[in-house]
């Protein structure tokens, strides 16, 4: 059809041309009706409605308080609902890996900061990252606490119903417990038995190690108390599948001072091996940079786990392909490794924690430094 008319004479193309962006400029213009700017009174409204929002969240996930947490959502719509369910089965999820840690949560804190707000029909668009810091204690060590942090980026949907109380109608998030909504009963008491018994290693870090973990804090981005940052200089790779490779690369380049290679490198954008996490794991593995301490589901590989150090890493495997990598960054009181991680960002938080389906394998990978 468009080459039919583009043979005609030049004021048919015109004519054509005119109507396009008649179409595309009416278009434009109802759209824009249909989804609005808010003031600036009903964006701090919704800036601290969804702070409080967030905050009754994390103490009804804390309390393991269905209720409550149920007064925060629309249940009038499929939506809504979805919302809520997916919301309880993290909550049972939470108190699951608890139990089987050996842990108690003594407290859950939200952070909020709203990005955007649009108007569409009474339904109030929000774009906004959310930083939770997690507090826990170990059941025989009441008095010590162990804090992470996660962050993640939310679009929400919130509405007011006819009482004037505003609602979650909708909400999307990458979930860092999206892979962990099943967790397994058996075992579950001998493995509790074994972590209570560790005792973290005090032996000091060597430099590069150590300054490997001061970059990957400085850059945790949502996971962190402030400024919320990436490091500027790298392409944010979220969009296209996830940037967890691409910080581990820059962890081992910017901190730990490894030099780039032919295969492993970043100019204006990142090498497969640096930006892909099943890349990246297979190029460490086999270029000799680093070794494999463990391979297997959690069962088979969580007392390996006790062997790793700051900046080594592990890889999980769902479907037979490594799909995220994490970095450790540290241990806990007893000794349980942590790590550092883009996509969803975590900051400190417990290796397993999000990653509990038996499908889920662990490439638990020391890095030569």
């Amino acid at each position: 059809m468009y080459l039919s008319i583009y043979r005609k004479k030049p004021l048919a193309r015109l004519l054509l041309i005119f109507t396009v962006l008649a179409v595309l400029t009416s278009g434009g213009y109802y759209l824009n009706r249909l989804t609005q700017a808010v003031s600036a009174e009903v964006e701090e409204e919704l800036e601290d409605v969804i702070m409080q929002i967030f905050i009754r969240r994390s103490q009804a996930m804390l309390q393991k308080d269905q209720t409550a947490l149920e007064t925060l959502y629309d249940q009038d719509t499929k939506l809504g609902i979805w919302a809520l369910e997916f919301e309880k089965k993290k909550m049972k999820y939470l108190h699951d890996w608890a139990d089987k840690q050996g842990v108690r949560f003594v407290n859950i804190g939200a952070k909020t900061v709203l990005r955007s707000v649009k108007e569409k029909e009474s339904i109030y668009k929000c774009n906004l990252l959310v930083s939770t810091t997690y507090q826990y204690v170990y059941v025989d060590d009441p008095l010590t606490v162990n804090t992470f942090r996660i962050g993640t980026y939310h679009s929400l949907d919130m509405i007011k119903n006819e009482n004037q109380q505003w609602l979650i109608r909708k909400e999307w998030y990458s979930d860092p417990f999206s892979n962990s909504l099943y967790l397994a009963q058996e075992k579950r008491e001998n493995i509790r038995e074994y972590i209570l018994a560790q005792k973290p290693d005090p032996t000091p870090l060597m430099e590069r190690r150590a300054n490997a973990m001061t970059y990957a804090d400085q850059y945790a981005g949502a996971a962190k108390e402030s400024d919320f940052g990436y490091n500027k200089k790298y392409k944010n790779y979220n969009p296209y599948g996830g940037d967890c490779a691409n910080y581990a690369s820059q962890i081992l380049y910017e901190g730990g001072k490894f030099k780039k290679t032919s295969a492993w490198n970043y100019e204006k954008g990142g090498s497969k091996a640096w930006v892909n996490a099943e890349a990246f794991k297979n190029y460490m593995l086999y270029s000799g940079r680093a070794s494999l301490v463990a391979h297997g589901t959690y069962e088979k590989v969580y007392k390996a786990a006790y062997q790793l150090k700051p900046g080594d890493f592990v890889a999980y495997e769902k479907g037979g392909k490594v799909i995220h990598i994490s970095v450790i960054s540290g241990a806990d009181t007893k000794g349980s490794v942590l790590v550092n991680s883009h996509n969803t960002d975590r900051y400190r938080v417990p290796w397993d924690l999000g990653w509990s389906d038996k499908g889920i394998k662990f490439w638990l990978v020391h890095v030569h430094f």
